[in-house]
């Protein structure tokens, strides 16, 4: 069964813009052969990591957002982990995440919004009498 999946990976800082494109290229054309149709490409750009991996401080994000199955999922995480340039990566399953939105969506349209408080005098029209 299909499902859309959000892969990020973490790139070697230290690789030229070349490499990362061709690396890029590359599980993207994994991830086609495996059976996976990719949706979207997102190069996030060079960031400082929270701690080291692999001996680097930053590296460059990249984010692929796929429509696939399983078994290609796994092939490509395979692919990712016994590539040197890739130091760090995740999967994450969003067709959950997107339907637990929808549902959170529904529910705040399906309350109906109060009419505003009627506006309260800010001052009586008979005043105290001082006695």
């Amino acid at each position: 069964m299909q499902r859309v999946y959000e892969v990020m990976f973490i790139v070697r800082p230290d690789l030229m813009e070349e490499d990362v494109e061709k690396l890029i290229a590359t599980l993207q054309s994994n991830a086609t052969n495996a059976g996976a149709t990719v949706q979207n490409v997102e190069k996030m750009g060079k960031r400082r990591l929270a701690y080291d991996v692999k001996k680097f401080q930053d590296g460059l994000y990249v984010l692929l957002t796929l429509l696939a199955d399983g078994k290609a999922i796994h092939e490509l995480e395979r692919r990712m982990r016994v590539t040197e340039q890739v130091i760090k990566f995740i999967t994450v399953r969003m067709d959950e995440e997107q339907q637990r939105l929808e549902k959170v969506r529904k529910i705040r349209a399906s309350h109906t919004k109060r009419p505003p408080a009627e506006a309260a005098p800010a001052e009586s029209e008979n005043p105290a009498v001082n006695a």
